[in-house]
């Protein structure tokens, strides 16, 4: 029979799943006609599902997600030239273990922040960290930190990020000391960690974007050549989702 005093070195181990486990055990008539290890085991079970999910609700918190999307909420009915093999295939991050990128291009409203937030989630479903951020934000952010003493920690963050989402590419003009600190960040990470950016503005366009010819050739090297690309098209999934409900109302 447990005592009382082995129930509270428990709480001090801080051993929460098995705890709780345990109690509602000793509350089954016919617990007993398990053996030592069969319980024992099913103690185990619950604090290792339980530390699983504390440790999955930090990453979403540090994740910062824009959207509470999942991959298996995607929407393939909407015409937007959304494959849904690559989408599959990408669901199963093995191309955030192997360290590429992921562009996702198409216009206003068609669902580029919701897929990115739906394969983040996946990712730090899959014990990923990962970092969803506005560009222009990150940009703003980063010039503040060299002024405030924090560069070299926020630099160190995103590189240790698993899967950087970099949210409007393409949205403001980037200034020189923005578009060096673009390539300092995209060259840490360049095949050891992902990035995933969204962009209203097509591939092609990207380097008149950058403006600099020689950051620009630099910043696409990095983010470019090894990136799996979503180019999407169709009518605003916002507009159309806005007239169904000005419909129904």
């Amino acid at each position: 029979m447990f005592t009382h005093p082995t129930l509270e070195k428990m709480y001090s181990l801080r051993l929460t799943g098995m705890l709780s486990a345990l109690e509602e055990q000793q509350n089954i008539q016919d617990i007993e006609s398990l053996s030592f290890e069969e319980r024992l085991g099913l103690l185990l079970d619950r604090e290792m599902t339980q530390r699983q999910s504390r440790r999955l609700q930090t990453r979403l918190k540090k994740a910062k997600l824009r959207h509470r999307a999942a991959v298996e909420d995607i929407d393939y009915r909407h015409p937007r030239k959304l494959d849904k093999g690559q989408a599959l295939k990408l669901s199963d991050c093995q191309w955030i273990k192997e360290h590429h990128n992921l562009i996702i291009t198409g216009p206003t409203g068609i669902g580029k922040s919701w897929l990115a937030c739906a394969f983040a989630h996946k990712a730090c479903r899959e014990g990923y960290t990962a970092l969803y951020t506005r560009l222009p934000r990150l940009m703003q952010e980063v010039g503040i930190s060299r002024g405030d003493g924090r560069f070299f920690k926020l630099m160190k963050e995103l590189f240790k990020t698993d899967l950087l989402v970099l949210d409007d590419w393409g949205v403001n003009p980037m200034k020189p000391e923005q578009l060096r600190d673009l390539l300092e960040i995209l060259e840490d990470r360049h095949g050891l960690r992902s990035t995933l950016v969204t962009s209203q503005l097509p591939i092609k366009k990207w380097h008149e974007y950058l403006g600099d010819p020689t950051l620009a050739d630099a910043i696409l090297d990095r983010l470019i050549h090894n990136a799996h690309r979503m180019n999407l098209d169709g009518d605003s999934m916002r507009k159309q989702k806005a007239k169904l409900t000005s419909t129904n109302s």
